[in-house]
C-alpha cells in the first residue's frame, strides 16, 4: 500500500533516537521484567496489558490515550 509517508530508521545502539519505543519498553517492564519469557502468558493476559497501556493518557498525545487518538485518526480517513 503506497502511503507517501516518510520513514525514519534509527541508528543502531542509539536509544535517544527512539523515544516512544524506549518509553513503551519502560512501561512494559512494569508488567514483564527484562528477560521475561512472555510465552508463559496467555493471549488473554497479554491483551489485558495492551488494553491498560492503550488506555493510559500520554503527554506526547496532549494527554489523550493512544486508543482515543487512533479512533480519531481512523475517523478522519473514513
Amino acid at each position: 500500500l503506497a502511503t507517501n509517508i516518510q520513514v525514519y530508521f534509527c541508528d543502531p545502539k542509539s536509544p535517544w533516537q527512539r523515544g516512544s519505543n524506549e518509553n513503551t519498553n519502560r512501561l512494559l517492564r512494569q508488567y514483564f521484567p527484562k528477560g521475561t519469557d512472555i510465552s508463559i502468558y496467555s493471549q488473554r493476559e497479554l491483551n489485558h496489558v495492551a488494553k491498560e497501556l492503550n488506555q493510559r493518557p500520554r503527554k506526547t498525545l496532549d494527554f489523550e490515550t493512544p486508543a482515543d487518538r487512533f479512533i480519531k485518526c481512523v475517523a478522519m480517513t473514513s
